[in-house]
């Protein structure tokens, strides 16, 4: 297995035979390649290795091959009067299944606009497609190695299922990871994202004092970051929420925002800074960003239990319930969300369904407590936790 895994933009088709539109073609797929090699976990290959390949309609697995690519990007442009279809499709580049296909329409008299919105669509959203196939890969080709990628896959797959049981698992294999590569960047962060998600769901701690070990683990990923966004975004929130280094913190997922705009986790964990230590506005603001992007995908859950937490903290419950909701139906095994349909609940007055969540809540965590989850919540401004834990005391939560 390669160390990362590997992509390649092959030329846009354009469908219509119109060599007036050969530069639209290219032009996007220059700036595809542009936003892509912005991300870290996969390695996108210059244009000029798959330009030879314009205007054709190659065999997916033999281009795969010669290029030596796991992943090839194929899109199509198509022209009707002043209306424009393009269409991009994601190729497993061993097998040659399509992974992930996506039209998208616009207006010719406003190109820059239009490429900008193919551009970072397709960025934000093959991504989590290539992760997903690494992850299965990982699991099919998996011989008992604990190389480093492997290990960061493996890990990745249990923290995102949100439970404490796969957690804890993840959080072993990193420290295994770790024995051989002490000083990788990936590995650090997501132990200490790990260990930070643990302290803020108030789930019963891994070692004698896993707000410190959380605490160092961000600051020797930090310190190999080495401008990777997603090290940047997971070490930052674990400084915000364990280590409570509020200004740094704030400004390593500004940093990070700013280094990948278009990867959703680091969308969403800049807009956690602002949720906890920043301005509202900016946090939502982040949140739909999120959203929008990509609201299929299966982190969207993080996305809308932040815009969920923006009107619990305004007020405004009916709002809260109806974002947590959909959130909860993303990813229902993420604590926060009930936390607000159970907290917005109880201060509408609907004691029966803020109830009916308490006992969802308890399912997932038995010794869930006010004590633990405010331990896990920043506070820098105590207010804006105060609605949520008034309305979780409310419901009947048990103090300490």
């Amino acid at each position: 297995m390669p160390i990362r895994p590997t992509l390649a933009v092959l030329p846009f088709i354009n469908l219509d035979g119109s060599p007036d539109q050969d530069y639209f073609a290219d032009g996007v797929v220059n700036d595809i390649i542009t936003a892509l090699t912005r991300f870290r976990s996969f390695a996108a290959v210059a244009r000029h290795s798959s330009s030879a390949y314009k205007g054709s309609f190659p065999d997916v697995r033999l281009v795969a091959k010669e290029l030596g690519v796991s992943y090839l990007l194929q899109g199509t442009v198509r022209r009707s009067g002043n209306r424009l279809r393009i269409a991009a499709q994601l190729v497993d580049g061993d097998s040659g299944i399509h992974l992930w296909a996506q039209s998208f329409d616009g207006e010719i008299g406003d190109l820059f606009d239009f490429q900008d919105r193919i551009t970072e669509s397709v960025a934000t959203l093959v991504e989590p497609h290539i992760q997903t196939a690494e992850i299965e890969r990982s699991r099919r080709e998996r011989s008992g190695s604990i190389a480093a990628y492997d290990v960061y896959l493996r890990a990745l797959a249990k923290i995102s299922t949100e439970t404490e049981f796969d957690n804890a698992e993840a959080y072993a294999l990193l420290l295994k990871g770790l024995e051989a590569e002490p000083d990788n960047a990936l590995l650090l962060s997501h132990a200490a994202w790990a260990l930070e998600h643990r302290h803020t769901m108030g789930w019963p701690p891994l070692g004698e004092d896993d707000v410190g070990e959380c605490a160092a683990l961000a600051r020797r990923g930090l310190e190999h970051a080495a401008g990777d966004a997603i090290v940047m975004a997971h070490c930052g929130v674990a400084l915000l929420q364990t280590a409570k280094e509020y200004d740094w913190a704030m400004a390593v997922l500004q940093s990070a925002a700013e280094a990948n705009p278009n990867n959703l986790m680091v969308v969403v964990r800049a807009g956690l800074a602002h949720l906890h230590c920043g301005s509202l506005e900016e946090a939502l603001a982040h949140f739909q960003r999120a959203n929008r992007l990509s609201p299929g995908d299966r982190g969207a859950h993080f996305s809308l239990c932040g815009i969920a937490d923006v009107h619990l903290i305004r007020g405004d419950y009916d709002e809260a319930t109806s974002w947590a909701a959909r959130a909860l139906a993303s990813n229902p095994n993420f604590d926060p969300t009930l936390w607000v349909l159970i907290a917005a609940n109880a201060h509408l007055g609907c004691m029966e369904e803020a109830h009916r969540y308490l006992r969802a809540l308890k399912r997932l965590t038995p010794a869930v407590t006010i004590v633990r989850i405010k331990a896990g919540q920043p506070a820098k401004d105590p207010t804006r936790i105060a609605a949520l834990l008034e309305g979780l005391r409310r419901a009947g939560v048990e103090e300490g």
